[in-house]
Formats: structure tokens, sequence, C-alpha cells
């Protein structure tokens, strides 16, 4: 016996099996993350290199270029850009699709190690990291309070961020603008002579002073003592009293001795602002594999809790961009267009078929294929993103060709007199190689994009592995469940006079057969006049192709939809500074502020744009 026999005559098997599968289904659906889109690392490093104080000017010439030259011998590159401002250096590299990142990144760690000794005095390690699509913020939030910026900056830092830290699936919190409180101790280079001590005497002593860190600790047979160095500053006093050295004679060399000790702020790399007002922002970004949803929620939660702990400073969260609310959105819109679909389906067997029994048959493939896809995908560790559900969305069409064609089949075999079992099994043997046959076809179209080394394989590989799942899945399907519901509930049904689906079969019949005689009118026509045909039909061909190579039809790497969101990038001359860069802002905001239509919208200057947009 084959497996449609088994099927039909031993039914509890296929009931049995089918049951366990729907239940792993629902319960696969429920495990899987929300994503607006797949993860997947991309072939791009980016280098970022702390040069303070700094001008944009010095950055590229000191840092930038030194960077650039020494990566770019390495193997595989494709491009290699940098961008250079006050007191920060961006490299970027772009690797070949098929670069394995991880070695890439080992390789441009010891190229920039062999070139560290070259950078000027003051840089700071470059810092390099790999960039993926969870790289991106999910939320982008202001804060606000009755507070002063210092203080606030100094909330949030060492407050508000690790709070938010600790919130499960969030991967990182970046802080954008604000100001840093900083204690200057400004040397006299005159009385640091005079007293005969370095620069880096001076430092260092400042430093080891201002630690705090367990030293051991102290037992007995009775008890445990812990013992700790507290030695971090707690006031501007405690510097200036401190202690640098002694003299010959014994008496001691004070700080304030050689040095003025005052309260001041960092320089600014970067602003914040909201409504052209300067606030502080805060980015959440998830880790690789959270469910973006689950992390807003979490997130969302969390910021209510924080302004009602630290409502008498008036602490004020604004949240400028959630990525959960397109991210759901994005996914409401597919599960509807795939709820319509399986309802136009339906509409269409019906009107095809000519019966509801075998209407509901085709109809019962979608869901059991659907939902068995969910397995895979939960074992293959992917997402509920836009690409996977637009795969579930496409496939509608397709899980029904091997049931449509059975079960047409097995129509035939009924109108010849055969009894259902008979008919069920005849029908599906007979027509089964062409029903594998439709499915090999789909397979071996969408699997190779699957396997493609390039960038743009990340993202639909996904869509295209969906796809195939579902597909091979609906084959099952066909040879199982069709045949055994076809056995049990399909009959030939006539039609009764004047009823009004007869007059709705009628029409459309009337309809489609019109259509079919103008067809072949067009027919007739075509094989009258082959040259025409082929001359109009080359012209049609090319001018199509020269739409996209002439620019009619734009190209970009993923289409991000219309969220209702807007964004403005404007890069200035290299050596311009943060405040010529403010005042270009503060003139598209005043142009922003006058439009109705806008209502709201936020500023981050300062940092390179060519990392925000991946639409581009």
């Amino acid at each position: 016996m084959n497996i449609t026999e088994i099927s039909i005559k031993r039914p509890t098997i296929i009931v049995v099996i089918f049951a366990v599968l729907t239940f792993l289904g629902i319960f696969s659906y429920k495990q899987l993350n929300y994503e607006l889109l797949p993860n997947f690392a991309m072939p791009v490093i980016n280098i970022i290199t702390i040069y303070p104080g700094a001008s944009s000017e010095e950055v590229e010439n000191s840092v930038s270029k030194k960077i650039e030259d020494a990566v770019s011998t390495t193997e595989n590159i494709d491009n290699v850009k940098s961008f250079s401002q006050e007191s920060i250096s961006y490299v970027i590299i772009e690797f070949k699709p098929s670069t394995n990142v991880d070695d890439a990144i080992q390789i441009v760690q010891r190229k920039i190690n062999a070139i560290q000794s070259q950078l000027p005095e003051g840089v700071e390690s470059p810092s390099i990291t790999k960039f993926g699509i969870s790289d991106f913020p999910i939320m982008n939030i202001t804060v606000s309070a009755n507070i002063n910026s210092t203080e606030l900056y100094d909330l949030i830092k060492n407050r508000i961020s690790p709070e938010l830290n600790g919130i499960k699936g969030v991967g990182d919190i970046i802080i954008t603008g604000g100001e840093e409180r900083e204690i200057c101790v400004s040397i006299n280079s005159a009385k640091l002579e005079k007293h005969n001590l370095s620069l880096l005497q001076v430092t260092q002593s400042i430093l080891t002073a201002n630690s705090d860190f367990p030293t051991g600790k102290i037992k007995d047979t009775s008890q445990q003592m812990q013992i700790r160095l507290s030695g971090k500053y707690k006031s501007l006093t405690e510097i200036e009293n401190h202690v640098i050295t002694f003299q010959d004679n014994n008496s001691p060399i004070l700080v304030k001795d050689i040095a003025k000790v005052y309260d001041s702020r960092k320089e600014i790399q970067n602003i914040n602002r909201h409504h052209g007002i300067n606030v502080i922002g805060l980015q959440v970004k998830k880790q690789g594999d959270a469910n973006t949803v689950e992390v807003s929620k979490r997130t969302t939660k969390k910021l209510s809790q924080l302004e009602l702990l630290y409502k008498n400073q008036g602490l004020k969260f604004n949240i400028i961009s959630d990525q959960s609310i397109f991210t759901l959105e994005a996914a409401d819109a597919v599960m509807t267009d795939l709820f319509l679909a399986i309802l136009l389906v339906a509409l269409v067997m019906l009107v095809f078929l000519h019966s509801i029994r075998n209407s509901f048959i085709v109809m019962i493939a979608i869901p059991a294929s659907i939902v068995s896809t969910f397995i895979a995908m939960y074992l293959l560790d992917y997402s509920l993103n836009m690409m996977s559900l637009l795969a579930l969305s496409l496939s509608v069409g397709i899980l029904v060709d091997d049931s449509i064609v059975v079960i047409e089949n097995i129509y035939r075999h009924l109108e010849k007199g055969k009894d259902e079992v008979t008919a069920a099994i005849n029908g599906r043997n007979e027509i089964g190689f062409t029903a594998l046959s439709i499915t090999l076809v789909d397979v071996v179209v969408f699997l190779p994009m699957s396997m493609a080394e390039s960038i743009v394989s990340g993202v639909i590989r996904q869509f295209a592995l969906v796809i195939v799942v579902a597909t091979l899945i609906s084959l099952f399907v066909s040879f199982t469940i069709t045949p055994l519901l076809a056995s049990r509930i399909a009959k030939l049904e006539q039609i009764k006079n004047n009823s009004f689906f007869k007059i709705f079969i009628d029409y459309f019949e009337m309809l489609l057969t019109r259509f079919a005689n103008w067809l072949q009118t067009i027919l007739r026509w075509t094989f009258r006049h082959k040259a025409i045909t082929m001359i109009a039909t080359t012209i049609i061909f090319f001018s199509s192709l020269s739409l996209l190579t002439f620019g009619f039809i734009g190209t970009e790497f993923i289409d991000m939809g219309d969220r209702g969101e807007i964004i403005i990038q404007m890069e200035l001359p290299k050596n311009a500074t943060l405040k010529q860069t403010t005042l270009a802002a503060f003139q598209v905001e005043q142009i922003i502020q006058n439009k109705p239509e806008v209502s709201d919208f936020s500023t981050q200057i300062g940092g390179t744009s060519d990392m925000v947009d991946i639409s581009s």
C-alpha cells in the first residue's frame, strides 16, 4: 500500500499525525519572535576611534587616513570609507558577501595593532564592531526632568541606564546628547617645574588614589570580615588636599599647590533635540535573538515605573519611535492579507468546482500546511517578520495547487460512476506524478535563492525556505488528507434550478465563455500576424528593461514601507564645527515647525549618517 491507501484505509494514523503536527505547530507559532526584518549579519565592519579635543580635520589626517591605509590591504574588501568629525573617527569597511566577518575582524585588529604606535598621543584604542540588523535601535526615547543638565545626565548614566539594561532582551542602551560632569585639574606649569614634578607623575598619583576595590578578607575561627579599599573622591576639597609626594623636608606637596581644581563639563560631542529643545536621548538596542515586541513592552512598562520612582525630579520619558508598532502593523497587515487570500481561494474553488464539499476539502490543505510550516520555522530559528509572513501569504496559491489537481481528478472518477474510496485512490495514484512535478518546480525555483552568497540572500533566505517547506508539506497533505476527506465526504452534487447559487454559477460561466471567445479571437489574430506579434513583443520587452536601466524605476535594498516618518540627513564639510552644524540643523527645524502636517520631530546632531538608513 502507498501512502494514500494507508490514509484512506487506516485514517486513524493520519488523523493522529496531523493532530500532533497541529499541536506542535500552534506551540511553535507562540514561540516565534516578532521582528520587522530577518536578523542577519552584513559583511561590514565599523572602526570607531576617539581622539579627545581634536578638530575634524586633525582627526581625518592623523587618525582616519592612517587606519584607512592600514586596513585597505585586507583581502576580500569591496570598499573602505571614513568619516571624521570633532574628536571621533569612523572607518567603515565593506567586504565581499562570502567573507567570514569574524575572521575579518581578527585580521583588521592585527593591522590596527601594528599602527597603534603611529597614532597621535591621547588617541583611545580603536573599537571594532560588526554590523547587523540587530544593531539598529528598536526604540528612540527622549528624557527630561526638573533638574539641571549635568544632574540629569548623571541620573541617566548611573541609575536609569543600568535599570533599562537589566530588562530581559535589551542588548544595549546608547545615551545621546546631554552634558556630562567633569572635574578639571588645571596644572600650573611653572609650579610643576618648581616642585620638580612631571605631568605623568601627578596624573598617576591622582588616578591611583581615586580607586575603590576589594583587597581581601580577615577571618578567624568565629568570624570573617571583608576588607575594601574605598578611596573614591567625594568632593573637590579632597582632590585639592590629595598628597602627590613629599619634599626633602618631609612637607607634603598637595594638588592645590600646583593646580586649580574646579567643576566643569565634558566637551559636547553630540546634541539631541526634541521640538527644538535640547534633551537627552536614549536608544534601546535589543539582543540578536530577542522578540522586538516583547522587549518594547517590557521597556515601556519599565519607563512608567521609573517615572513614578523619580517623580520628585519630574522625570519624563517621551518615546519618539518604536519599531514594535510598525512590526505589529506589518504582521497584522500580512495576516489580514493571508486570511483574505484563503477566502478568495475558497470562492474561486467554489465557482470552478461547483461543489461546496470539494471546496472545503481543498481549503483544509491551506491551514494544515501553514500550521505545520510553523514547526520548521521554529526549528530553523526563524521569526515572524515581513519576509517570512510574506512567504506564507504568497504560498497560499501554491499550497492548493497539489490538492486542486488531486481533487479535480478524483471528481472526474466520481463522474465515471466509481465509489468514493475507489475514486479517491485511483484519482490520486493517476495524478501523483503530476502533483510531484508541480511541487518540485516550485522547490527548484525558490531553493537556490536561499543558497546564494550575498547580502540579499540574508534577507530572502527565510522567504525562500518558508515557501519550500510549505510547498513540500502541501504535497504530503494532498497525498494524505485530501484523498482521505474525498473518500468520506466527496460526492457529485446537482445544483438546484432557479437557486441563487445556480444563477450565480450560470452567470460566471457565461462571463468565462465570453472571455475564452475573446481570447481565441486574439490568438487567431496573432497566429495570422506572426511578424507583427514578434516585433511588438520584442519592443515591449526591451522597453520594460529600459525603465530600470534609465532610472524610471528606482532601486533600493529594502522597501521599508510608509511609516508616516521622514528621515532628513544632512552632512556638512568635514571642517565644520559642532556649533556650525547646530545652526544649520536649527534652520531645518524652523522649516519643519511651520508645517502643519508635522506632529512630532527630533534632531540628532553629531555622528555619521551613513549607517542610519538601511533602506538606502
